[in-house]
């Protein structure tokens, strides 16, 4: 009888994990059904020692096809601010809650679609196997899945942007608004002041990581 695939991640979990054997691991998790749908897992890509962790909620349609986090719009739009507060992309680690894209067609396009409470928690051991390997001085929860998930569900993302919130995950823990949330702003000027609110945001937590050094 054929061995049936691990439901719980936690199994695939190598019993002496790094992130390049537990990267490995991720690639043939079917904890959830969202296997079937996303074109490869997205795992976390960054520094094994990166004093800073971006937690968002989910790959895109680019980084399904890539296979790599944040490298399509939302991405590019975080490199640039990174650059503009002073944060070296080279020693930040980015990863997603969820690592398969979840979507929806709308004619030839896939519609990015929020993952439901089940399938976060599926994934939940990947991230938590990242947190603890990189041990990051800081993380930042890039929008309201991803500071739910990380926070508790009672954590609300509209009173508590850009605190800096008490928590064992790591010394520093700051949630805001995800990039691609910018993106969508319905014109320039309010793209404008959301871009310049999530750079004030970020240039907290490069102050914060300074002052620890």
């Amino acid at each position: 009888m054929p061995k049936r695939p691990p439901k719980d991640a936690a199994e695939l979990i190598p019993d002496r994990p790094s992130l390049g054997s537990v990267r490995a691991a991720a690639k043939s998790c079917q904890a959830c059904d969202l296997w079937r749908r996303g074109t490869q897992t997205v795992f976390g890509e960054g520094g094994r020692k990166a004093e800073l962790m971006f937690v968002g909620e989910q790959p895109g349609d680019a980084e399904d096809m890539a296979g790599r986090p944040f490298v399509g719009p939302a991405g590019k739009l975080l490199d640039r601010v990174l650059e503009e507060v002073g944060i070296d992309r080279a020693v930040v680690y980015v990863t997603n809650v969820v690592k398969h894209f979840k979507w929806e067609p709308r004619g030839k396009r896939r519609i990015h679609k929020k993952p439901n409470a089940g399938e976060i928690a599926a994934c939940r051991p990947w991230l938590d196997t990242e947190i603890e390997l990189v041990k990051p001085r800081a993380i930042v929860c890039l929008g309201a899945t991803a500071a739910q998930a990380l926070l508790g569900r009672q954590f609300r993302l509209t009173a508590h942007r850009g605190d800096f919130v008490p928590s064992s995950l790591a010394p520093i823990v700051l949630a805001t608004v995800h990039p691609s949330s910018i993106l969508r702003s319905p014109d320039d000027e309010t793209r404008r002041r959301e871009r310049a609110a999530f750079a004030a945001d970020l240039r907290q937590v490069a102050e914060a990581l300074r002052a620890r050094r």
